[in-house]
């Protein structure tokens, strides 16, 4: 039996034994809960699953497979074959319609294994142009794929500021909702001591009921944005995620135009098109091709029985091969080539002129991401001076309020004034953000940005 002090002891362990566990589950759960994101580790995560990311790796595996397809070209096609077969015997009509009728006897068994093989030696170069259009479509294939994962890599940071911005101004609106119960609270002690009318706490009660209303509003808007953020990631519906509002918001600098205007000339647009216009001069000496004879070397290799060389047929097994240099040249090439070359050509001026337009577009969006840009990094100092002026503004009032010296109609449109500067302030940052990522996107530049 063991002593009641050592009872004792062994209780208190198993006491603090189940305290550390219960600390350390609800630990776990908390940080199961509180899954926090940042940008960075959303656009790793997207890199990883995205769909359409990962529907640009598979057209490019397909585009590496069409080259060795147009490689194998060049290999023989061989074929071997075999025929078993019995026939009757000849009979021949001499004295007419089913006259005079005289049999032959021949061998009634007749088979054969043959196989033979061709080699092209020249088609007009149409193989090799056929090769060098699939390796100028895989290198599309590649550009494609870093544009997809460009584009996605926006989209994810468009999202994740979307949902930045709703949650400072849920942090915005909760923060106003305390003030507004304060103020109703003061506005009903001086109902009480009739310094004030009942219509003032109504308009108080009223205020703080809109608050409520564009918090709860605020962050149905928030579930909604997390949720399809979890889609654009392709996390499980389940898991619960949010995204990390400690770090600041980066306040970029801006480079000359210039400097955007070189890199955008040669973004995955640009290059694509370029692309196009290769691929085009391709096709069209692809067509060329067609005005060109076909020059194939072939063999071929057989076992015969009986031998049908000679009639009537010998009974015996023989065999025969051959080899030789074949040529054929399709004469209605001439004519009817023209059009199809014709076409190939009309492709070609039509995908350089789009070549021109894709540029346009490019300059055309260029300068206005840069142009935004400076306009919002412009606005920095206003809407920091606006937030200054309207916090002043809020103090004054309320103290002029609390003094009685004016209505509460005052009191709510300072309040409303601040709310709306905070709120400006945090979004000006935001939006700067999304213009400064909008122009790397432009000029090709977003995926060094962030260097994953």
């Amino acid at each position: 039996m063991l002593p009641k002090k050592s009872i004792c002891l062994t209780i208190s362990f198993f006491e603090k034994m189940i305290f550390v566990f219960i600390l350390l589950s609800f630990t776990t759960l908390k940080a199961q809960q509180n899954n926090s994101i940042s940008l960075k580790e959303a656009l790793k995560i997207a890199k990883e699953n995205n769909i359409s990311i990962l529907k640009s790796q598979l057209e490019v595996q397909l585009s590496e497979e069409n080259i060795k397809e147009n490689k194998e070209l060049r290999l023989p096609d061989v074929e071997i074959g075999g025929v078993y077969s019995r026939i009757t015997n000849l009979t021949e009509f001499k004295d007419g319609f089913l006259k005079g009728r005289e049999v032959v006897h021949s061998i009634p068994e007749i088979y054969d294994i043959k196989t033979n093989f061709k080699v092209p030696i020249y088609a007009g170069n149409k193989i090799n142009n056929a090769i060098e259009m699939a390796k100028q479509q895989s290198k599309m294939a590649q550009i494609q794929k870093e544009k997809v994962a460009n584009d996605v890599q926006l989209e994810v940071i468009a999202t994740y500021l979307e949902i930045y911005r709703l949650m400072e101004l849920q942090g915005i609106l909760e923060e106003n909702i305390k003030e507004e119960h304060n103020r109703l609270k003061e506005v009903q002690s001086l109902q009480k001591h009739r310094t004030v009318t009942k219509n003032e706490v109504l308009r108080a009660e009223l205020q703080l009921s809109d608050r409520e209303l564009s918090a709860l509003n605020n962050a149905k808007n928030i579930q909604i944005s997390l949720h399809n953020f979890k889609t654009l990631l392709q996390l499980p519906e389940e898991q619960e995620i949010t995204i990390d509002i400690t770090a600041s918001i980066d306040e970029n600098g801006i480079d000359p135009y210039d400097f955007y205007m070189h890199h955008a000339l040669q973004n995955e647009e640009m290059r694509i098109a370029s692309q196009e216009v290769a691929i085009r001069k391709t096709e069209l000496n692809l067509v060329k091709g067609n005005y060109f004879p076909r020059i194939n070397f072939f063999g071929n290799y057989a076992l015969k029985y009986p031998n049908y060389m000679f009639f009537p047929p010998d009974p015996y097994l023989y065999s025969l091969g051959q080899v030789g240099i074949e040529a054929s040249f399709d004469l209605s090439g001439l004519y009817k080539n023209k059009t199809k070359v014709n076409m190939a050509n009309t492709k070609l001026q039509w995908q350089k002129m789009q070549t021109k337009s894709v540029q346009d577009q490019v300059k055309d969006e260029l300068y206005k991401n840069h142009t935004q840009y400076q306009e919002v990094v412009e606005k920095f100092k206003v809407v920091d001076k606006a937030l200054e002026l309207a916090d002043e503004n809020y103090r004054i009032v309320k103290l002029k309020y609390l003094n009685q010296l004016v209505l509460i109609t005052e009191m709510v449109d300072a309040d409303n004034a601040l709310l709306q500067a905070k709120y400006t302030k945090i979004a000006t940052r935001i939006d700067a953000a999304m213009k400064h990522y909008q122009l790397l996107h432009t000029a090709g530049l977003l995926n060094e940005e962030f260097k994953l």
